[in-house]
């Protein structure tokens, strides 16, 4: 296996990475807000498309292009006759440092457990893109149907990698009409799943005391099946959410109204722990930690997305990297690259 001597920034990576953290974003804030269980209508309703759309289907697509990225540093790195195994090491641990300060604000953080599994893939990069697709989709398969969300990003990382090696970013024109035939056909699986996954859905508003065993019983089940499938039918929803983003990124209508995730992108580590500090910063200075309902925390993000979506374009106005990349790169490279931007993005 080449590496590629290209060290051209694929830009729907970034794309993908923006829309990833509009997700993320949705499911992390009711546990850093105390969110109480739904009780009301539009409460229930919220939640339950939370369970059907987002949960589990945005980290996934996050977890496949930190794999991607994988790919990329080393190879590009090994292109400059850097050592690039060492480097990425360093990266990695970097990470990690950040993951465990992130860790004490949000214990569902994903950075330390997205280090961890980089070291983990490590020697994967060297084996054929064949063995690592085989070996990703059965780890991938075991991990969704047991519903082991903390281990799926490996298998995840690892076709990811994979993804790299076949250099499907690279060539994204070539494989169009097999994008669409893909994406058609993950659309229809995950129509199919959320029909089977309604089937489970838990009444709202029960009361316990007035449940016979088996109603109680059956309630339990109906909760823990739908969050399962949820998780189950993550792999084939996020395949189709991907697919659908890259198809539509093939317009140029389309690349300029979704420009906005295209910055937001570039600066996923500093947006990403940004998202954990502004939802703390307003839930303590207006008092909402604990007060808000399921619905309420809609209004918080979309205020966060409209924040950081417009400061990412401004601040790339000005300068090359994002604050948090800016340290991280510093960190993995032993020196201060430059900051300040010499022509503005696209």
């Amino acid at each position: 296996m080449q590496p590629t001597d290209n060290n051209t920034r694929i830009d729907t990576l970034d794309y993908l990475r923006g829309f990833a953290l509009l997700g993320i974003i949705l499911v992390n804030i009711p546990s850093l807000m105390w969110i109480e269980p739904p009780t009301l209508a539009s409460d229930i309703a919220y939640n339950r498309f939370l369970t059907l759309f987002i949960e589990g289907k945005f980290f996934i697509i996050f977890s496949f292009l930190f794999g991607v990225g994988f790919y990329l540093f080393i190879s590009r790195a090994m292109a400059r006759n850097e050592k690039a195994y060492a480097l990425f090491s360093r990266r990695l641990f970097i990470l990690l440092l950040m993951g465990l300060v992130h860790f004490y604000f949000q214990p569902g953080e994903a950075l330390t457990i997205y280090a961890i599994f980089g070291f983990i893939a490590l020697p994967f990069y060297k084996m054929r893109k064949e063995i690592n697709v085989i070996i990703s989709l059965l780890l991938l398969a075991l991990t969704a149907y047991f519903g082991i969300k903390i281990a799926m990003p490996f298998p995840l990382i690892l076709l990811g990698l994979a993804a790299g090696q076949y250099r499907l970013f690279e060539n994204i024109s070539i494989h169009r009409n097999k994008l669409m035939l893909a994406t058609i056909v993950m659309f229809c699986i995950s129509i199919a799943s959320w029909f089977y996954q309604w089937q489970y859905v838990p009444e709202a508003n029960v009361n316990f005391d007035q449940l016979s065993k088996d109603q109680l019983e059956e309630h339990i089940i109906n909760v823990e099946q739908f969050t399962l499938i949820g998780l189950q039918n993550s792999p084939i929803v996020s395949a189709f959410y991907m697919g659908a983003i890259i198809l539509l990124l093939q317009s140029p209508l389309f690349q300029r109204l979704l420009s906005p995730l295209k910055a937001y992108g570039r600066m996923a580590l500093t947006n990403y722990l940004g998202q954990t500090a502004l939802i703390l910063v307003i839930g303590h200075a207006f008092d909402l930690i604990g007060q808000l309902r399921f619905i309420e925390s809609l209004w918080i993000c979309l205020g966060i997305y409209v924040f950081q979506l417009l400061f990412s374009k401004g601040w790339l106005h000005f300068f090359r990297f994002g604050p948090m990349e800016w340290l991280w790169r510093m960190g993995t490279y032993w020196t201060v690259p430059p900051l300040r931007q010499r022509k503005n993005i696209d």
